[in-house]
């Protein structure tokens, strides 16, 4: 079964180079422009890995972690967070929330795929 990756960020040109990335890899790549989108596709699908940005329109990348460590059948997804809030505190309480991972945009798309694969294997 093909491992599922669900991006989530509002910047069209890194997702789709994440997109694009993701899939010449294997992975099958689905696609939320915000929180509430990301929360509509967690309803019906469940990826093993979620990328998250955290500023973003309608439902931030914070809110969007709690909702998914709050839900029994969503929790155990791994969650990298992939944003350009950088400062310690905004790491500390993406950490705190539940997040596997805390990665910082301008980013290294091999550093990122390298991540996310940890966290799916």
């Amino acid at each position: 079964m093909k491992r599922k990756i669900l991006i989530v960020d509002d910047e069209p040109n890194i997702v789709m180079t994440l997109e694009y990335t993701f899939k010449k890899k294997g992975l099958e790549v689905l696609i939320a422009r915000d929180g509430s989108e990301a929360l509509q596709i967690l309803e019906h699908q469940v990826p093993d890995v979620i990328l998250l940005d955290i500023m973003m329109p309608n439902v931030d990348g914070y809110q969007t972690l709690k909702f998914i460590k709050d839900n029994p059948k969503l929790k155990n997804i791994k969650v990298a967070f992939l944003t350009a809030k950088n400062k310690l505190s905004d790491i500390e309480k993406g950490l705190e929330l539940g997040a596997d991972k805390y990665l910082t945009k301008p980013f290294s798309i091999k550093k990122i795929v390298s991540e996310i694969f940890e966290l799916i294997n």
